[in-house]
């Protein structure tokens, strides 16, 4: 497909408007010269048509959500209910500005009061704040909030307890908050090593960051034990909530003993994440956190039955964005909550645990698993068998793009010795037994070209608009602009 520079015509223009009926104006009568380019700007001339027609053939080369199964191992990828995007769109919610009075906002505050206290009773917490931004930003203010804490008692702690098996930025969160990170190895299970941590955990370490079910999948059956090890020294539990789709109905994070708990409600609860939309990473936290939460937080007067923001208090870590989170994103997750109730999130999290366990139980003939033993919402399987037939994972995933899926996260988690050429696979709830089974039928086909006809898979794809990309090249000279495309052919 041609860009858009390479359509142009010379003389071609996209508009057409009556002549200027006032005097002609000199521009620098306007803009200081400082201002303006001497450089001749390389810029196409075409119709209103040209762009129309290039940008929707454009539009349809992507692949999203609502195109068919997206896979993404630890990214849960589901299907994004329209009636969240309805509510978000309500004028009452979109021209609401960040200064309104809180008397014009009354709903607003209403919302994020009410999402708090459904979110507390979901994971077990006592009060949550809306302010992350994302699911990373929330990681760093729960840091920020168990480093206060300590330094509130007088405790200088400087180390953070992080499982191999952790999210990549659970380590990069807590360097950020200026701790020492220390990785705690898993065992042959998969999980926590309960050893180790015993060993690594004293009165110099803040507490245990942990997702469960974890990167792989798997729910630590030893959370009852670290629980112990953990607040025996004195230290905290932060739950990573990037699985929460697991645990939905089934177990809650505070009712295990964790401190903080950070959601992202752009994956778990419905609203559309990466290219499709903003984050939202809020935090939850026990009674004995909450002094230290970002300020402020909304509040209500049982009298005046008005809800208004407060302030946390002197221990408060201060804010950590300039307004409230994505609010957006806010509208969605509380629209879901509540046309799902109870029983349907429930549903929601059972579904996508058969979903994972299933698609498990029919690959794990042709794609060893990680760990075989059941899963939760995900699984993780590998493509080290292949590697005699001089295939890589890589080369599984470039190939299921022929099959017209989008691939599943591979190579994550990488930790040795037993998560090898992975391939993570999240078939979230939304997904039907039907497009299971087709890709579970593609996934099988390709194992069989990979011992038949491997170059098939080293080529791969060949049906997509855009042939085998060069991965370490594009890194490496990364052409993002037309000049650096003319550069490139010269």
């Amino acid at each position: 497909m041609k860009l858009i520079f390479e359509k142009s015509v010379p003389g071609r223009d996209g508009y057409s408007l009556p002549e200027d009926q006032f005097p002609k104006m000199n521009i620098k009568d306007f803009l200081p010269e400082k201002y303006l380019t001497k450089d001749k700007k390389n810029l196409s001339e075409v119709s209103e048509v040209d762009v129309i027609r290039h940008f929707t053939k454009l539009s349809k080369f992507n692949y999203g959500v609502d195109d068919g199964l997206y896979p993404l191992g630890s990214c849960t990828m589901k299907y994004n209910p329209r009636i969240n995007e309805k509510m978000a769109s309500l004028t009452n919610f979109t021209y609401a500005h960040p200064f309104s009075s809180p008397d014009m906002v009354q709903g607003s505050l209403e919302l994020m009061y009410r999402l708090d206290q459904l979110l507390c009773e979901i994971n077990g917490m006592n009060q949550f704040t809306m302010a992350p931004a994302s699911g990373a930003h929330g990681e760093l203010t729960g840091i920020l909030v168990m480093r206060k804490f300590f330094l509130d008692r007088g405790e200088k702690r400087h180390k953070v307890l992080i499982p191999d098996s952790a999210h990549g930025t659970n380590p990069a969160s807590a360097a950020m908050g200026g701790f020492e990170v220390v990785e705690i190895k898993s065992n042959e299970r998969g999980t926590v090593d309960l050893e180790s941590l015993s060993q690594a955990m004293d009165n110099e370490t803040v507490g245990l960051m942990l997702t469960n079910p974890n990167t792989v999948g798997l729910f630590d059956e030893g959370i009852v034990e670290i629980e112990k090890i953990v607040h025996g020294k004195g230290g905290l539990l932060y739950y990573d909530g990037a699985n929460l789709n697991a645990s939905l109905g089934i177990n809650r994070p505070g009712d295990a003993g964790f401190d903080v708990v950070h959601l992202n409600l752009h994956k778990t609860f419905s609203t559309p994440h990466g290219g499709g939309g903003p984050g939202a990473g809020v935090i939850g936290v026990k009674s004995k956190l909450i002094p230290y939460l970002p300020t402020p937080i909304v509040s209500f007067d049982e009298n005046l039955k008005k809800y208004f923001f407060k302030d946390v208090g002197p221990k408060s870590i201060g804010m950590v964005r300039s307004f409230w989170g994505n609010f957006a994103v806010l509208v969605k997750a509380f629209t879901w909550i509540l046309s799902l109730g109870p029983d349907g999130l429930y549903q929601c999290s059972k579904t996508s645990i058969i979903n994972a366990n299933y698609v498990l139980a029919k690959l794990k003939e042709y794609y060893k698993p990680a760990y075989d033993r059941y899963c939760g919402h995900e699984c993780t399987l590998t493509g080290r068998e292949y590697k005699k037939y001089g295939i890589k994972t890589l080369d599984i995933a470039k190939r299921l793009m022929d099959y017209g899926f989008h691939p599943p996260t591979i190579y994550f988690p990488h930790f040795e010795p037993y998560a090898d050429e992975t391939i993570m696979i999240e078939p979230p709830e939304s997904e039907g037994k039907e497009i299971l089974d087709d890709f579970i039928k593609a996934m099988i086909a390709i194992s069989k070209e990979a011992k038949e006809n491997p170059d098939l898979l080293k080529s791969a794809p060949q049906r997509t608009p855009i042939g085998r990309t060069d991965d370490v090249l594009a890194v490496k000279r990364p052409i993002l602009t037309y000049d650096d495309e003319l550069k490139f052919k010269d």
